[in-house]
Protein backbone atom coordinates (compact mmCIF):
# COMPACT_ATOMS: atom_id res chain seq x y z
CA UNK A 1 0.00 0.00 0.00
CA UNK A 2 1.45 3.43 -0.84
CA UNK A 3 1.81 5.51 2.13
CA UNK A 4 3.25 8.91 1.04
CA UNK A 5 4.91 10.25 -1.53
CA UNK A 6 7.25 13.27 -1.86
CA UNK A 7 7.85 15.39 -4.88
CA UNK A 8 9.93 18.19 -6.19
CA UNK A 9 10.50 20.10 -9.28
CA UNK A 10 8.25 17.66 -11.20
CA UNK A 11 6.60 20.18 -13.87
CA UNK A 12 4.36 22.80 -11.92
CA UNK A 13 5.08 21.10 -8.51
CA UNK A 14 7.96 22.48 -6.45
CA UNK A 15 7.56 20.54 -3.46
CA UNK A 16 4.37 18.58 -1.88
CA UNK A 17 4.35 15.92 0.53
CA UNK A 18 0.94 13.19 0.16
CA UNK A 19 -0.13 11.21 2.33
CA UNK A 20 -2.44 8.21 1.47
CA UNK A 21 -5.09 5.84 3.23
CA UNK A 22 -6.29 2.65 2.88
CA UNK A 23 -9.43 2.21 1.29
CA UNK A 24 -10.63 5.08 -1.30
CA UNK A 25 -8.11 8.50 -1.90
CA UNK A 26 -9.50 10.71 -4.50
CA UNK A 27 -7.71 13.95 -5.73
CA UNK A 28 -9.83 16.84 -7.05
CA UNK A 29 -8.78 19.90 -8.72
CA UNK A 30 -9.33 22.31 -11.84
CA UNK A 31 -8.20 21.50 -15.09
CA UNK A 32 -4.30 22.25 -15.22
CA UNK A 33 -3.63 21.86 -11.93
CA UNK A 34 -1.49 19.27 -11.96
CA UNK A 35 -3.37 15.79 -11.29
CA UNK A 36 -1.93 14.40 -14.19
CA UNK A 37 1.63 15.77 -13.18
CA UNK A 38 1.00 13.53 -9.45
CA UNK A 39 0.51 10.67 -11.50
CA UNK A 40 3.36 11.03 -14.21
CA UNK A 41 5.72 11.39 -10.65
CA UNK A 42 4.31 8.03 -9.35
CA UNK A 43 4.78 6.81 -13.18
CA UNK A 44 8.57 7.93 -12.45
CA UNK A 45 9.16 6.23 -9.18
CA UNK A 46 7.99 3.01 -10.38
CA UNK A 47 10.69 2.93 -13.09
CA UNK A 48 8.51 3.56 -16.16
CA UNK A 49 10.26 6.05 -19.08
CA UNK A 50 9.87 9.08 -18.57
CA UNK A 51 12.52 12.73 -19.98
CA UNK A 52 14.13 15.55 -18.94
CA UNK A 53 10.73 17.50 -20.10
CA UNK A 54 9.23 16.30 -16.75
CA UNK A 55 12.21 18.66 -14.56
CA UNK A 56 10.35 21.95 -13.51
CA UNK A 57 11.44 25.11 -15.28
CA UNK A 58 14.40 26.49 -14.25
CA UNK A 59 15.67 23.56 -12.02
CA UNK A 60 18.39 21.51 -12.70
CA UNK A 61 17.07 18.26 -11.25
CA UNK A 62 13.94 16.93 -10.04
CA UNK A 63 13.30 13.75 -7.49
CA UNK A 64 10.58 11.31 -6.11
CA UNK A 65 9.94 9.63 -3.24
CA UNK A 66 7.24 6.87 -2.65
CA UNK A 67 6.97 4.69 1.12
CA UNK A 68 5.25 2.11 1.38
CA UNK A 69 4.07 -0.27 3.55
CA UNK A 70 2.61 -4.09 4.03
CA UNK A 71 4.28 -5.27 1.19
CA UNK A 72 3.71 -8.76 -0.29
CA UNK A 73 5.57 -11.57 0.04
CA UNK A 74 5.97 -12.08 -3.74
CA UNK A 75 7.52 -8.48 -3.58
CA UNK A 76 9.91 -9.06 -0.39
CA UNK A 77 11.29 -12.42 -2.31
CA UNK A 78 12.22 -10.01 -5.69
CA UNK A 79 14.02 -7.33 -2.81
CA UNK A 80 15.98 -10.45 -1.24
CA UNK A 81 17.29 -11.50 -4.99
CA UNK A 82 18.28 -8.00 -5.93
CA UNK A 83 19.91 -8.34 -2.43
CA UNK A 84 18.47 -5.08 -0.65
CA UNK A 85 18.07 -4.78 2.64
CA UNK A 86 15.04 -5.00 4.69
CA UNK A 87 13.47 -1.73 6.47
CA UNK A 88 13.17 -2.40 10.30
CA UNK A 89 9.40 -1.98 10.21
CA UNK A 90 8.67 -4.10 6.94
CA UNK A 91 8.27 -0.58 4.66
CA UNK A 92 9.84 0.23 0.97
CA UNK A 93 10.83 3.49 0.01
CA UNK A 94 11.70 3.71 -4.02
CA UNK A 95 13.16 6.97 -4.78
CA UNK A 96 14.03 8.46 -8.31
CA UNK A 97 15.98 11.63 -9.22
CA UNK A 98 16.19 13.25 -12.81
CA UNK A 99 18.58 15.75 -13.97
CA UNK A 100 18.79 17.87 -16.56
CA UNK A 101 22.33 16.33 -17.57
CA UNK A 102 20.39 13.20 -18.46
CA UNK A 103 21.59 10.97 -15.05
CA UNK A 104 18.96 8.89 -13.27
CA UNK A 105 19.69 8.10 -9.72
CA UNK A 106 17.28 5.20 -8.22
CA UNK A 107 17.08 3.71 -5.36
CA UNK A 108 15.35 1.07 -3.24
CA UNK A 109 15.30 1.09 0.74
CA UNK A 110 18.36 3.74 -0.25
CA UNK A 111 20.48 0.91 -2.27
CA UNK A 112 21.83 2.01 -5.50
CA UNK A 113 19.50 0.03 -8.55
CA UNK A 114 18.53 0.31 -12.02
CA UNK A 115 15.44 1.52 -13.36
CA UNK A 116 14.54 -1.57 -14.50
CA UNK A 117 15.07 -3.10 -11.16
CA UNK A 118 12.61 -0.23 -9.94
CA UNK A 119 10.54 -1.02 -12.88
CA UNK A 120 10.45 -4.49 -12.03
CA UNK A 121 9.47 -3.60 -8.08
CA UNK A 122 7.21 -1.19 -9.21
CA UNK A 123 4.99 -3.74 -11.21
CA UNK A 124 3.75 -5.86 -8.00
CA UNK A 125 2.92 -2.87 -6.11
CA UNK A 126 0.62 -0.27 -8.12
CA UNK A 127 -1.16 -0.64 -10.98
CA UNK A 128 -1.78 2.65 -12.87
CA UNK A 129 -5.51 2.92 -15.28
CA UNK A 130 -5.86 5.72 -17.33
CA UNK A 131 -9.03 6.71 -19.71
CA UNK A 132 -6.35 5.24 -22.85
CA UNK A 133 -4.53 2.54 -20.46
CA UNK A 134 -2.47 0.23 -22.36
CA UNK A 135 -1.26 -1.42 -19.63
CA UNK A 136 -2.10 -4.97 -18.34
CA UNK A 137 -5.73 -4.88 -19.34
CA UNK A 138 -5.77 -3.72 -22.44
CA UNK A 139 -2.81 -5.66 -23.58
CA UNK A 140 -3.88 -9.10 -24.94
CA UNK A 141 -0.91 -10.60 -24.05
CA UNK A 142 -1.87 -10.29 -21.14
CA UNK A 143 -5.14 -11.38 -20.74
CA UNK A 144 -4.58 -15.50 -20.69
CA UNK A 145 -2.39 -14.72 -17.39
CA UNK A 146 -5.73 -13.26 -15.88
CA UNK A 147 -7.84 -16.26 -16.67
CA UNK A 148 -5.29 -18.52 -15.20
CA UNK A 149 -5.47 -16.73 -12.07
CA UNK A 150 -9.07 -17.23 -11.97
CA UNK A 151 -8.70 -21.04 -12.83
CA UNK A 152 -5.86 -21.22 -10.43
CA UNK A 153 -3.24 -22.87 -13.01
CA UNK A 154 -0.64 -21.56 -11.33
CA UNK A 155 0.98 -25.19 -10.38
CA UNK A 156 0.00 -26.63 -13.91
CA UNK A 157 1.64 -24.06 -15.54
CA UNK A 158 5.10 -23.90 -14.18
CA UNK A 159 4.50 -27.96 -14.77
CA UNK A 160 3.77 -27.28 -18.40
CA UNK A 161 6.21 -24.38 -18.52
CA UNK A 162 8.94 -26.96 -17.33
CA UNK A 163 8.21 -29.70 -19.69
CA UNK A 164 8.32 -27.12 -22.75
CA UNK A 165 11.13 -25.54 -22.40
CA UNK A 166 12.56 -29.31 -22.03
CA UNK A 167 10.93 -30.13 -25.13
CA UNK A 168 12.64 -26.92 -26.81
CA UNK A 169 16.22 -27.73 -25.52
CA UNK A 170 15.50 -31.33 -27.01
CA UNK A 171 14.49 -29.99 -30.39
CA UNK A 172 17.51 -27.47 -30.59
CA UNK A 173 20.17 -30.34 -29.90
CA UNK A 174 18.22 -32.58 -32.35
CA UNK A 175 18.18 -29.80 -34.96
CA UNK A 176 21.50 -29.25 -34.40
CA UNK A 177 22.69 -32.94 -34.83
CA UNK A 178 20.36 -33.33 -37.85
CA UNK A 179 22.25 -30.38 -39.63
CA UNK A 180 25.59 -31.82 -38.97
CA UNK A 181 24.73 -35.79 -39.22
CA UNK A 182 25.43 -35.76 -43.23
CA UNK A 183 28.71 -34.16 -43.06
CA UNK A 184 29.47 -36.13 -39.53
CA UNK A 185 28.95 -39.41 -42.03
CA UNK A 186 31.07 -38.68 -44.10
CA UNK A 187 33.99 -37.88 -41.58
CA UNK A 188 33.17 -41.29 -40.15
CA UNK A 189 34.10 -43.11 -43.19
CA UNK A 190 37.39 -40.93 -43.82
CA UNK A 191 38.32 -41.39 -40.25
CA UNK A 192 37.28 -45.01 -40.21
CA UNK A 193 39.79 -45.27 -42.97
CA UNK A 194 42.60 -43.41 -41.14
CA UNK A 195 42.23 -45.56 -38.22
CA UNK A 196 42.69 -48.59 -40.21
CA UNK A 197 46.00 -47.81 -42.36
CA UNK A 198 47.39 -46.37 -39.24
CA UNK A 199 46.41 -49.47 -37.41
CA UNK A 200 47.44 -52.15 -39.83
CA UNK A 201 50.69 -50.12 -39.79
CA UNK A 202 52.03 -50.81 -36.63
CA UNK A 203 53.76 -47.94 -36.58
CA UNK A 204 56.64 -48.22 -33.20
CA UNK A 205 58.28 -45.35 -31.99
CA UNK A 206 61.91 -44.69 -32.89
CA UNK A 207 61.30 -47.77 -35.99
CA UNK A 208 61.98 -45.26 -38.34
CA UNK A 209 65.95 -44.36 -36.71
CA UNK A 210 66.09 -47.96 -36.19
CA UNK A 211 65.65 -49.25 -39.79
CA UNK A 212 67.64 -46.57 -40.93
CA UNK A 213 70.45 -47.27 -38.91
CA UNK A 214 69.99 -50.96 -40.14
CA UNK A 215 69.98 -49.58 -43.91
CA UNK A 216 73.33 -47.79 -43.00
CA UNK A 217 74.62 -51.14 -41.93
CA UNK A 218 73.52 -53.16 -44.84
CA UNK A 219 74.83 -50.94 -47.17
CA UNK A 220 78.37 -51.10 -45.77
CA UNK A 221 78.08 -54.55 -45.27
CA UNK A 222 81.31 -55.41 -47.55
CA UNK A 223 83.48 -52.84 -45.07
CA UNK A 224 82.17 -53.91 -42.12
CA UNK A 225 82.83 -57.91 -42.75
CA UNK A 226 86.03 -56.85 -44.08
CA UNK A 227 87.30 -54.68 -40.66
CA UNK A 228 86.15 -57.24 -38.77
CA UNK A 229 88.05 -60.00 -40.14
CA UNK A 230 90.83 -57.69 -40.24
CA UNK A 231 90.33 -57.31 -36.77
CA UNK A 232 90.54 -60.61 -36.30
CA UNK A 233 93.53 -61.43 -37.61
CA UNK A 234 95.70 -59.03 -36.09
CA UNK A 235 94.26 -60.53 -32.78
CA UNK A 236 94.70 -64.43 -33.70
CA UNK A 237 97.48 -64.82 -35.93
CA UNK A 238 100.29 -66.55 -35.84
CA UNK A 239 102.05 -63.43 -35.45
CA UNK A 240 99.04 -61.39 -33.82
CA UNK A 241 98.42 -59.23 -30.61
CA UNK A 242 97.17 -62.32 -28.62
CA UNK A 243 99.73 -64.61 -29.58
CA UNK A 244 102.33 -62.22 -28.39
CA UNK A 245 100.38 -61.53 -25.43
CA UNK A 246 100.27 -65.06 -24.17
CA UNK A 247 103.61 -65.08 -25.11
CA UNK A 248 104.74 -62.13 -23.25
CA UNK A 249 102.61 -63.31 -19.94
CA UNK A 250 104.46 -66.81 -20.16
CA UNK A 251 107.76 -65.36 -20.22
CA UNK A 252 106.87 -63.37 -17.05
CA UNK A 253 105.18 -66.56 -14.88
CA UNK A 254 108.80 -68.24 -15.58
CA UNK A 255 110.82 -65.25 -14.14
CA UNK A 256 108.59 -64.79 -11.46
CA UNK A 257 109.17 -68.39 -10.14
CA UNK A 258 112.26 -67.20 -9.62
CA UNK A 259 111.66 -62.89 -9.06
CA UNK A 260 109.10 -62.17 -6.96
CA UNK A 261 109.21 -58.79 -8.28
CA UNK A 262 108.24 -59.59 -11.68
CA UNK A 263 104.73 -61.74 -10.60
CA UNK A 264 102.39 -58.48 -10.59
CA UNK A 265 103.29 -57.81 -13.88
CA UNK A 266 102.54 -61.14 -14.87
CA UNK A 267 99.54 -61.39 -13.71
CA UNK A 268 98.51 -57.79 -14.91
CA UNK A 269 99.47 -59.16 -18.56
CA UNK A 270 98.23 -62.57 -17.87
CA UNK A 271 94.68 -60.75 -17.36
CA UNK A 272 95.54 -58.81 -20.57
CA UNK A 273 95.49 -62.13 -22.45
CA UNK A 274 92.08 -63.07 -20.99
CA UNK A 275 90.38 -60.11 -22.27
CA UNK A 276 91.92 -60.20 -25.64
CA UNK A 277 90.66 -64.10 -25.79
CA UNK A 278 87.32 -62.57 -25.42
CA UNK A 279 87.50 -59.90 -27.39
CA UNK A 280 88.82 -62.17 -30.17
CA UNK A 281 85.83 -64.39 -29.67
CA UNK A 282 83.64 -61.52 -29.70
CA UNK A 283 84.60 -60.51 -32.84
CA UNK A 284 84.85 -63.91 -34.37
CA UNK A 285 81.14 -64.06 -33.18
CA UNK A 286 80.26 -60.77 -35.22
CA UNK A 287 81.98 -62.27 -38.02
CA UNK A 288 80.05 -65.36 -38.04
CA UNK A 289 76.77 -64.34 -36.83
CA UNK A 290 76.88 -61.39 -39.75
CA UNK A 291 74.40 -62.32 -42.16
CA UNK A 292 74.27 -59.93 -45.70
CA UNK A 293 70.59 -60.18 -46.93
CA UNK A 294 69.47 -58.14 -49.64
CA UNK A 295 65.98 -59.07 -49.33
CA UNK A 296 66.30 -57.50 -45.96
CA UNK A 297 67.31 -54.36 -47.45
CA UNK A 298 64.59 -54.28 -50.04
CA UNK A 299 62.35 -54.78 -47.08
CA UNK A 300 63.72 -52.15 -45.00
CA UNK A 301 63.53 -49.66 -47.97
CA UNK A 302 59.87 -50.29 -48.53
CA UNK A 303 59.07 -49.99 -44.84
CA UNK A 304 61.09 -47.05 -44.58
CA UNK A 305 59.40 -45.31 -47.64
CA UNK A 306 55.90 -46.41 -46.47
CA UNK A 307 56.18 -45.05 -43.11
CA UNK A 308 57.85 -41.59 -44.95
CA UNK A 309 54.16 -41.36 -46.41
CA UNK A 310 52.38 -41.84 -43.07
CA UNK A 311 54.40 -39.16 -41.85
CA UNK A 312 53.26 -36.95 -45.27
CA UNK A 313 49.93 -37.69 -44.02
CA UNK A 314 49.57 -37.91 -40.24
CA UNK A 315 52.70 -36.11 -38.83
CA UNK A 316 56.27 -35.83 -39.31
CA UNK A 317 57.68 -38.63 -36.85
CA UNK A 318 55.98 -42.07 -35.40
CA UNK A 319 54.46 -40.38 -32.36
CA UNK A 320 53.25 -37.71 -34.06
CA UNK A 321 51.44 -40.56 -36.38
CA UNK A 322 50.36 -42.09 -32.96
CA UNK A 323 48.72 -39.11 -31.69
CA UNK A 324 46.66 -38.71 -34.63
CA UNK A 325 45.39 -42.08 -34.60
CA UNK A 326 44.01 -41.45 -30.88
CA UNK A 327 42.57 -38.21 -32.03
CA UNK A 328 40.44 -39.90 -34.87
CA UNK A 329 39.58 -42.91 -32.45
CA UNK A 330 38.52 -40.19 -29.73
CA UNK A 331 36.67 -38.19 -32.35
CA UNK A 332 34.96 -41.23 -34.44
CA UNK A 333 33.56 -42.48 -30.22
CA UNK A 334 32.18 -38.99 -29.95
CA UNK A 335 30.11 -39.01 -33.35
CA UNK A 336 29.31 -42.32 -32.99
CA UNK A 337 28.27 -41.19 -28.92
CA UNK A 338 26.02 -38.61 -30.93
CA UNK A 339 24.92 -40.53 -33.17
CA UNK A 340 23.49 -42.87 -30.00
CA UNK A 341 22.47 -39.01 -28.57
CA UNK A 342 20.41 -38.45 -31.40
CA UNK A 343 18.78 -42.00 -30.92
CA UNK A 344 18.12 -40.96 -27.58
CA UNK A 345 16.87 -37.68 -28.02
CA UNK A 346 14.23 -38.72 -30.59
CA UNK A 347 12.73 -40.99 -27.90
CA UNK A 348 12.63 -38.59 -25.61
CA UNK A 349 11.32 -35.83 -28.28
CA UNK A 350 8.16 -38.23 -28.71
CA UNK A 351 7.90 -38.73 -24.73
CA UNK A 352 7.80 -35.02 -23.99
CA UNK A 353 5.42 -34.34 -27.41
CA UNK A 354 2.81 -36.45 -26.05
CA UNK A 355 3.21 -34.93 -22.61
CA UNK A 356 2.78 -31.51 -23.63
CA UNK A 357 -0.17 -32.20 -25.50
CA UNK A 358 -1.42 -33.84 -22.25
CA UNK A 359 -0.61 -30.51 -19.79
CA UNK A 360 -1.90 -28.36 -22.96
CA UNK A 361 -5.24 -29.73 -23.58
CA UNK A 362 -5.79 -29.71 -19.59
CA UNK A 363 -4.55 -25.99 -19.38
CA UNK A 364 -7.30 -24.75 -22.50
CA UNK A 365 -9.73 -26.99 -20.59
CA UNK A 366 -9.11 -25.18 -17.28
CA UNK A 367 -8.94 -21.82 -19.04
CA UNK A 368 -12.31 -22.18 -20.73
CA UNK A 369 -14.18 -23.13 -17.90
CA UNK A 370 -12.97 -20.49 -15.59
CA UNK A 371 -13.60 -17.96 -19.15
CA UNK A 372 -17.00 -19.00 -19.34
CA UNK A 373 -17.84 -17.84 -15.49
CA UNK A 374 -15.61 -14.56 -15.83
CA UNK A 375 -17.50 -13.93 -18.47
CA UNK A 376 -20.94 -13.43 -16.52
CA UNK A 377 -19.21 -11.72 -13.84
CA UNK A 378 -17.71 -9.03 -16.32
CA UNK A 379 -21.11 -8.87 -17.72
CA UNK A 380 -22.96 -8.71 -14.34
CA UNK A 381 -20.38 -5.74 -13.21
CA UNK A 382 -20.87 -3.52 -16.39
CA UNK A 383 -24.72 -4.22 -16.40
CA UNK A 384 -24.68 -2.86 -12.94
CA UNK A 385 -22.53 0.20 -14.12
CA UNK A 386 -25.11 1.56 -16.36
CA UNK A 387 -24.54 -1.32 -19.47
CA UNK A 388 -27.69 -3.27 -20.11
CA UNK A 389 -26.94 -4.20 -23.57
CA UNK A 390 -23.29 -5.16 -23.11
CA UNK A 391 -21.45 -8.11 -24.65
CA UNK A 392 -18.50 -9.33 -22.56
CA UNK A 393 -16.42 -12.33 -24.60
CA UNK A 394 -13.49 -14.09 -23.61
CA UNK A 395 -11.89 -15.04 -27.43
CA UNK A 396 -10.17 -18.16 -27.69
CA UNK A 397 -7.97 -19.26 -30.69
CA UNK A 398 -5.95 -22.03 -30.93
CA UNK A 399 -2.24 -21.54 -31.70
CA UNK A 400 1.14 -23.40 -32.24
CA UNK A 401 2.67 -24.27 -29.08
CA UNK A 402 4.18 -21.82 -26.80
CA UNK A 403 5.71 -21.35 -23.29
CA UNK A 404 1.57 -19.94 -22.11
CA UNK A 405 0.24 -23.09 -24.10
CA UNK A 406 -1.80 -23.29 -27.13
CA UNK A 407 -4.46 -20.64 -26.45
CA UNK A 408 -4.40 -17.20 -27.87
CA UNK A 409 -7.16 -15.31 -25.68
CA UNK A 410 -8.15 -11.95 -26.04
CA UNK A 411 -10.85 -9.90 -24.44
CA UNK A 412 -13.96 -8.72 -26.63
CA UNK A 413 -16.61 -6.13 -26.00
CA UNK A 414 -19.54 -5.52 -27.69
CA UNK A 415 -21.38 -2.26 -25.82
CA UNK A 416 -24.58 -1.76 -28.37
CA UNK A 417 -26.80 -4.50 -29.74
CA UNK A 418 -26.13 -5.34 -33.28
CA UNK A 419 -22.58 -4.82 -33.25
CA UNK A 420 -19.63 -7.64 -33.08
CA UNK A 421 -17.60 -7.78 -29.91
CA UNK A 422 -14.27 -5.96 -30.81
CA UNK A 423 -10.87 -5.77 -28.79
CA UNK A 424 -11.13 -3.98 -25.59
CA UNK A 425 -8.38 -1.67 -26.87
CA UNK A 426 -10.48 -0.55 -29.87
CA UNK A 427 -13.41 0.74 -27.80
CA UNK A 428 -13.95 4.14 -28.88
CA UNK A 429 -16.13 5.80 -25.89
CA UNK A 430 -13.83 6.44 -22.61
CA UNK A 431 -16.77 6.26 -20.34
CA UNK A 432 -17.35 3.10 -21.62
CA UNK A 433 -13.63 1.96 -21.58
CA UNK A 434 -13.63 3.20 -18.11
CA UNK A 435 -16.45 1.25 -16.69
CA UNK A 436 -15.20 -2.17 -18.50
CA UNK A 437 -11.79 -1.79 -16.70
CA UNK A 438 -13.25 -1.14 -13.51
CA UNK A 439 -15.76 -3.90 -14.20
CA UNK A 440 -13.05 -6.42 -14.85
CA UNK A 441 -10.62 -4.96 -12.61
CA UNK A 442 -13.38 -5.96 -9.84
CA UNK A 443 -13.83 -9.34 -10.77
CA UNK A 444 -10.17 -10.47 -10.93
CA UNK A 445 -9.62 -8.11 -7.53
CA UNK A 446 -9.93 -11.32 -5.61
CA UNK A 447 -6.91 -13.12 -7.83
CA UNK A 448 -4.72 -9.95 -7.68
CA UNK A 449 -1.83 -9.32 -5.49
CA UNK A 450 -1.59 -5.69 -6.04
CA UNK A 451 -1.79 -3.60 -3.29
CA UNK A 452 -2.55 -0.09 -5.15
CA UNK A 453 -5.14 0.21 -7.83
CA UNK A 454 -5.05 3.67 -9.67
CA UNK A 455 -7.51 4.90 -11.50
CA UNK A 456 -6.63 8.22 -13.86
CA UNK A 457 -9.97 10.09 -14.95
CA UNK A 458 -11.75 7.02 -14.86
CA UNK A 459 -14.94 9.39 -14.71
CA UNK A 460 -14.93 10.84 -18.45
CA UNK A 461 -17.63 10.75 -20.30
CA UNK A 462 -19.30 9.62 -17.58
CA UNK A 463 -22.35 10.71 -16.02
CA UNK A 464 -26.00 10.53 -14.09
CA UNK A 465 -26.43 6.79 -12.73
CA UNK A 466 -23.39 5.41 -14.42
CA UNK A 467 -21.28 7.83 -12.46
CA UNK A 468 -23.33 6.85 -9.29
CA UNK A 469 -22.62 3.22 -10.28
CA UNK A 470 -18.65 4.04 -11.24
CA UNK A 471 -18.95 5.61 -7.45
CA UNK A 472 -20.28 2.54 -5.55
CA UNK A 473 -18.30 -0.03 -7.36
CA UNK A 474 -14.73 1.70 -6.45
CA UNK A 475 -15.88 2.21 -2.70
CA UNK A 476 -16.74 -1.76 -3.11
CA UNK A 477 -12.66 -2.61 -4.47
CA UNK A 478 -11.31 -0.66 -2.09
CA UNK A 479 -12.49 -2.58 0.51
CA UNK A 480 -10.12 -5.04 -0.35
CA UNK A 481 -7.00 -2.75 -1.08
CA UNK A 482 -5.78 0.61 -1.78
CA UNK A 483 -8.08 2.73 -4.57
CA UNK A 484 -5.87 6.53 -6.12
CA UNK A 485 -8.48 7.86 -8.11
CA UNK A 486 -7.91 11.15 -9.93
CA UNK A 487 -11.66 12.45 -10.54
CA UNK A 488 -14.35 14.95 -11.76
CA UNK A 489 -17.00 13.67 -10.75
CA UNK A 490 -18.70 14.81 -7.26
CA UNK A 491 -20.30 11.36 -6.79
CA UNK A 492 -16.66 9.45 -6.50
CA UNK A 493 -15.24 12.31 -3.93
CA UNK A 494 -18.52 12.01 -2.15
CA UNK A 495 -16.93 8.09 -1.65
CA UNK A 496 -13.80 8.58 -0.72
CA UNK A 497 -11.97 7.99 2.58
CA UNK A 498 -9.40 10.38 1.65
CA UNK A 499 -9.85 13.61 -0.09
CA UNK A 500 -6.77 15.64 -1.54
CA UNK A 501 -7.18 18.76 -3.31
CA UNK A 502 -4.93 20.01 -5.71
CA UNK A 503 -4.41 24.09 -6.56
CA UNK A 504 -2.84 25.85 -9.24
CA UNK A 505 -1.15 29.61 -8.16
CA UNK A 506 0.93 31.90 -10.16
CA UNK A 507 3.07 33.86 -8.21
CA UNK A 508 5.71 36.13 -10.18
CA UNK A 509 5.33 34.75 -13.60
CA UNK A 510 6.14 31.06 -12.28
CA UNK A 511 3.36 28.59 -11.52
CA UNK A 512 2.99 26.86 -8.40
CA UNK A 513 0.60 23.61 -7.54
CA UNK A 514 -0.14 22.71 -3.74
CA UNK A 515 -1.63 19.39 -2.29
CA UNK A 516 -3.85 19.47 0.55
CA UNK A 517 -6.03 17.03 2.65
CA UNK A 518 -9.40 17.99 2.75
CA UNK A 519 -11.44 17.94 6.41
CA UNK A 520 -15.51 16.96 6.34
CA UNK A 521 -15.95 20.67 5.14
CA UNK A 522 -13.32 21.45 3.10
CA UNK A 523 -14.81 18.35 1.29
CA UNK A 524 -18.38 19.55 1.10
CA UNK A 525 -17.02 22.81 -0.48
CA UNK A 526 -14.89 20.91 -3.60
CA UNK A 527 -17.75 18.45 -4.03
CA UNK A 528 -20.21 21.93 -4.15
CA UNK A 529 -17.57 23.30 -6.50
CA UNK A 530 -17.18 20.29 -8.72
CA UNK A 531 -21.46 19.30 -8.75
CA UNK A 532 -21.92 23.65 -9.66
CA UNK A 533 -19.15 24.21 -11.89
CA UNK A 534 -18.59 28.17 -10.65
CA UNK A 535 -19.61 30.08 -7.50
CA UNK A 536 -20.35 28.22 -4.55
CA UNK A 537 -23.94 28.45 -3.02
CA UNK A 538 -25.31 27.37 0.11
CA UNK A 539 -27.64 25.06 -1.17
CA UNK A 540 -25.01 23.59 -3.30
CA UNK A 541 -22.64 23.44 -0.11
CA UNK A 542 -25.62 22.31 1.92
CA UNK A 543 -26.15 19.13 -0.85
CA UNK A 544 -22.36 18.41 -0.58
CA UNK A 545 -22.91 17.76 2.92
CA UNK A 546 -25.62 15.40 2.36
CA UNK A 547 -24.01 13.49 -0.54
CA UNK A 548 -21.21 12.85 2.10
CA UNK A 549 -23.28 11.96 5.00
CA UNK A 550 -25.04 9.56 2.44
CA UNK A 551 -21.62 7.57 1.38
CA UNK A 552 -20.72 7.48 4.73
CA UNK A 553 -24.14 5.73 5.52
CA UNK A 554 -23.81 3.34 2.44
CA UNK A 555 -20.12 2.51 3.41
CA UNK A 556 -21.02 1.31 7.19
Amino acid sequence: MLIGLKIGNIAVIESAELEFDSGLNVMTGETGAGKSIVIDAINAVLGERTSRELIRSGAESASVYASFADISEETQSILDDMGVEKMPDNTLVLSRSLSTSGKNSCRINGCPVTVSALKEIGSGLINIHGQHDSQALLSPDKHCGFIDSLAENAELRTEYRQVFTNLVSVKKELDSLYDTRDEKAARLDYLAFQIDEITAADVKIGEREALSKEKELLQHSGKVIKALENAYSALRSENGILTGVEDCAGDLERAAEYYDSAENAAKGIRGIAYELADFTAEVRGLIDGFDYNPERLTAINERLDFLYRLSMKYGKDEEDILSYLEKAQKEKNEIEISDERISELEEKLYALSDEIKILSAKLTESRMKAAAEFEKSVKAELEFLDMPKVTFVVDRKQTALTSKGADAIEFLISANPGQEPRPIAKIASGGELSRIMLAIKNVLSDKDNIGTLIFDEIDTGVSGSAAEKIALKLGEVSKGRQVICVTHLARIAAQADCHMKIMKSVDENKTYTKIEPLDFEGRAAEIARISGGGNVTALQLETAREMLLSAKEKSL
